[in-house]
């Protein structure tokens, strides 16, 4: 790995593309690099919880909306649509739209975590979706994804954005449109344009994700997705971008991060080194928010500790910085503490689901979060006796640069009306890499089973896992079965009429 300095330069200083970021980027995903072994097979892991996630979500509203609007934009050579017969084909970016909610609507896909947010799963869907338009096969798929991964991970090692309220989906474009780079074989220049340009179109605020958090935060990634396959269309016709996108006078960084005076040290591979990032990423277990992977496990832990909840006077919860001020009491929504807000914002409370964690001693992905759960009076009590607190050592291990010691635990102190205090502390969740039962192949499939039976036949579900477990073996045009069909009864539909 080498680790690249990148500042911002007036605009009397012409910057040589080599020496930009977006360059450099470009010359990772444009490399003939040798694909991992040990990715190859991550990458086939994630494929399968992304269609556990987007198949338990189709019939959830934003879902069934982004896919109302994929289906007005029919193509005979195009890409399919989660859930709808794969001889039905779409506009490849419309696809990347529909599916790519489908992966983000339960918040339940991968994650990671370092000096900003992301979930690089999201990258899947939009290059899915070139793949089969361009009738790619398996290999140019499990790099483009490789690559993307590779980028989007480093990019979040490096480069904070939600410190300036920026929404995380602006590391997304650029290594969407990276990854849709290296499958398709394009030359750095145009992989060069085409990061700037989805970079540029892809910055937005974390308004998304505060507050009273609406069904856009499923959409974000999606629609950066879709922006990033425009962009590279663009560039592919031999048109630019705004440049330098990163370190200009009046750049993101300039403008909207750091400013003018920032200095960022960005870790990418060597050319032509082995992309390894995808490894260092963590999926779900439970469908919250991953900073709550591991207080869901304590407070599992804890339901078996405390002989009457009824008893609990106060929680204290220790944590990161990140933890405490994102989804914990730290944030400063009211919002948080309403048993009357929506999914999305409920999933964002770390109060609510450590609550409902440490009544049910489990965490379901829809019982969880209905309005009849969020106001139980004896939830609502726990609930409201839960504060968080940022914990200077727990941030230290949130943001250590070695895996193996990176941590998102917390320590919780749990106050009983006798004065009694009971303690449980973990540093990561259970199903992390480095956790006490880390996801293996099997996890990945049996999560797939579990979300998407009776929506799926056995024949299909057993169809799939065939099929994306022989990912590298595919030929061209044999992508389509990655996708995945249901009965068309079970699909529902939007009656509601939009534009399209």
């Amino acid at each position: 790995m080498l680790s690249h300095t990148i500042k911002v330069y007036p605009s009397k200083i012409n910057l040589p593309k080599k020496k930009q970021l977006a360059w450099k980027i470009a010359e990772i995903a444009s490399d003939n690099a040798k694909l991992n072994k040990n990715s190859v097979e991550m990458v086939i892991n994630r494929i399968i919880d992304n269609a556990s996630v987007a198949i338990a979500s189709l019939n959830r509203r934003p879902v069934i909306s982004a896919r109302e609007m994929a289906k007005k934009h029919v193509r005979k050579n195009g890409a399919n649509l989660f859930g709808i017969n794969s001889k039905f084909k779409f506009d490849c970016e419309w696809a990347a739209w529909a599916n790519g909610t489908a992966v983000r609507e339960l918040d339940f896909h991968d994650t990671f975590l370092a000096a900003d947010y992301s979930h690089p799963g999201d990258n899947i869907p939009a290059l899915l979706a070139v793949a089969q338009q361009l009738k790619k096969n398996g290999n140019d798929l499990l790099r483009g994804i490789i690559t993307a991964y590779e980028v989007q991970v480093n990019l979040v090692k490096a480069i904070c954005l939600h410190k300036h309220k920026v929404d995380h989906i602006a590391h997304l474009g650029p290594s969407v449109a990276a990854g849709i780079g290296s499958m398709l074989k394009l030359n750095t220049e145009t992989i060069y344009q085409a990061v700037q340009q989805a970079l540029h179109v892809s910055v937005s605020t974390r308004q998304s994700r505060k507050g009273e958090i609406s069904s856009w935060k499923a959409y974000a990634p999606a629609h950066a997705g879709k922006l990033a396959i425009e962009a590279v269309d663009r560039t592919m016709r031999g048109e630019g971008a705004p440049s330098p996108i990163y370190e200009g006078e009046d750049s993101v960084i300039a403008r909207i991060l750091d400013g003018k005076n920032a200095k960022y040290f960005v870790p990418l591979p060597k050319m032509n080194e082995e992309k390894k990032a995808i490894l260092e990423t963590y999926t779900k277990e439970y469908s919250a928010e991953y900073q709550a992977q591991a207080l869901i496990d304590i407070a599992k832990a804890l339901n078996k500790k405390i002989d009457n909840l009824n008893t609990i006077k106060k929680i204290d919860i220790y944590t990161s910085h990140h933890t405490h001020y994102v989804i914990g009491t730290g944030a400063n929504d009211p919002q948080k503490m309403d048993p009357n807000a929506s999914r999305e914002t409920l999933d964002h409370s770390i109060m609510y689901i450590f609550a409902v964690a440490l009544e049910d001693a489990d965490w379901h992905h829809v019982k969880s979060y209905t309005k009849k759960r969020a106001n139980k009076k004896s939830t609502i009590k726990i609930w409201r006796s839960i504060k968080t607190h940022e914990d200077k050592k727990w941030t230290k291990k949130y943001h250590d640069p070695d895996p193996k010691k990176k941590s998102f635990g917390a320590k919780v102190i749990v106050t009983l009306n006798n004065g009694k205090k009971i303690i449980e502390e973990l540093e990561r969740a259970d199903a992390h890499p480095y956790g006490k039962r880390p996801f293996k192949r099997k996890d990945y499939i049996n999560k797939f089973k579990i979300l998407t039976e009776s929506i799926i036949s056995k024949k299909e579900s057993d169809r799939f896992l065939k099929d994306v477990q022989n990912l590298k073996k595919l030929k061209n045009n044999q992508l389509t079965k990655l996708n995945i069909e249901v009965s068309r009864r079970y699909l529902k539909s939007n009656n509601k009429k939009g534009i399209f």
